[in-house]
């Protein structure tokens, strides 16, 4: 009988590279096909669908057998290098048909932990997985997603492709031992030269097997990485010092991020990105990221376009955001569409904080970004605005692909303290569309909002510094 993976790779293969089949995807729970807008009726709330949503996501469960990583050879002495143990429990534990690998209390040292289905890593209360600062250790290279483009790349510290029935659990402590002098340095000029000819080949429709950008790169490889997987879960654990971006569930659906705990702050630490995914709740989580709290995203440029994989229904509430540059984000990878995102119950609050609900697109990245909900939300200070959307990212306007932002919702929700209410900036021939504020305070706003090419702004019970909208 031809396995799952080979049908999907059969029928998904084609010249530029792409191993996706969005229609047959989109039934079986991978990436989705290309859809019509859909337009709330007039005794309609987008929040109905919410419970719908939430009955789709559940997470795995597990068998009660437990494969001690000791056991397999592992010391928890922070400097004996545990891979081979961690692979050889992880294959164990598949073998059997499942159950959790335990990391017990201690320090190991380790390369990439490579996850099978119904596999729980489970790390326990004081243990922590220290990842190696060998990039060598995180060779040969595997088919990842780099910044929205797909790509062969350093594998990230924790990955799984194609696989089911998968977690992350525990209150232990992922250290991903980044800091000034480990690859944080990559930024900027050592990875510039490897991200612009990835970003050229995702243009030029290279075949993504000819992507070829692992050692000497310098393209950081990320935290936790999903990809093409169903029945996610995270829960509970610690994640710090990351390369950069730290969970990272890529084409992915039926994903639960809960009560999981980061602090990051090296560049481009985003701390939740889901790309191309489907119904995915994120919940209960603290988020003190050097980027963006939780990014949206759905690949990019050209890229993003030839998957054309939307992220659709994600559900995030009671969660803190910290420092960082958005709470909730949206963009700025997101060439295939996001819709139907709800954010509720959270609390965003720092100097070092931008922007509570952010929007970030140009007209490189185009795509849809429609039908977004935020609502009982408190903000303390931010140092922006309340409400971001900005058309002018990066490369503004500077391209063939409109953005198209449209349907926005934010209603009871509070800030203490910011630079704007608002900074909604679109183009003359592309407009932001259907922006609804209802019951929201916004105090000591230094500055007035700014609004820029928008149609359809309403005002329903809200305040600026004590005064009606």
């Amino acid at each position: 009988m031809t396995s799952r993976r080979s049908f999907l790779r059969t029928l998904g293969a084609s010249a530029s590279g792409a191993f996706i089949a969005p229609g047959i995807l989109g039934a079986m729970g991978g990436c989705m096909p290309r859809t019509n807008a859909y337009v709330l009726s007039n005794d309609e709330s987008g929040w109905d669908r919410v419970p719908g949503i939430l009955r789709r996501i559940v997470p795995p469960r597990f068998p009660a057998r437990d494969f001690d990583i000791t056991s397999y050879g592992a010391r928890g002495d922070g400097t004996t290098e545990c891979s081979a143990a961690f692979r050889s429990a992880i294959g164990a534990c598949n073998a059997a048909g499942g159950g959790r690998v335990v990391v017990p209390a201690g320090r190991f040292l380790t390369g990439p932990i490579h996850l099978r289905s119904n596999v729980n890593l489970h790390v326990q209360d004081g243990a922590t997985i220290l990842f190696s600062r060998d990039p060598r250790a995180y060779l040969p290279a595997v088919f990842t997603r780099w910044e929205g483009t797909e790509m062969m790349g350093y594998s990230p510290f924790i990955y799984a492709f194609e696989q089911e029935n998968i977690a992350i659990s525990g209150a232990g402590t992922l250290d991903g031992q980044s800091d000034d002098a480990n690859w944080w340095p990559w930024k900027g000029g050592k990875q510039a030269p490897a991200r612009n000819q990835l970003m050229k080949a995702g243009e030029d429709e290279v075949p993504v097997a000819n992507r070829l950008f692992a050692d000497g790169s310098f393209l950081r490889p990320q935290f936790i990485q999903t990809y093409r997987c169903r029945n996610v879960l995270i829960e509970d654990v610690h994640i710090v010092n990351s390369p950069m971006w730290e969970i990272h569930p890529v084409l992915s659906t039926n994903v639960t991020v809960r009560r999981v705990k980061i602090r990051s702050h090296g560049p481009n630490n985003d701390g939740c990105d889901p790309e191309s995914c489907r119904d995915v709740l994120i919940e209960g989580c603290e988020f003190d990221t050097g980027d963006d709290c939780i990014a949206i995203k759905s690949g990019r440029n050209a890229d993003g376009r030839r998957l054309h994989a939307p992220t659709a229904n994600v559900v995030i509430r009671n969660c803190v955001m910290k420092d960082g540059h958005g709470g909730v984000t949206i963009g700025s990878e997101i060439s295939g569409d996001v819709r139907w995102v709800f954010a509720e119950k959270c609390r965003m609050d720092s100097p070092n904080l931008d922007r509570a609900l952010r929007l970030k697109t140009n007209a490189m990245r185009g795509g849809a970004l429609e039908h977004i909900f935020m609502r009982d939300c408190t903000v303390g200070q931010v140092a922006d605005a309340v409400v971001h959307v900005d058309f002018n990212y990066e490369e503004g306007a500077k391209g063939a692909f409109l953005p198209v932002v449209r349907d926005i919702n934010v209603e009871r929700v509070s800030s203490r303290k910011s630079k704007h209410a608002l900074f909604l900036r679109a183009f003359p021939n592309a407009p932001i569309t259907d922006v609804r504020l209802s019951d929201c305070q916004f105090n000591d706003v230094a500055n007035p909002s700014v609004l820029e090419n928008v149609r359809g702004l309403t005002y329903d019970r809200v305040t600026i510094n004590g005064k009606p909208a």
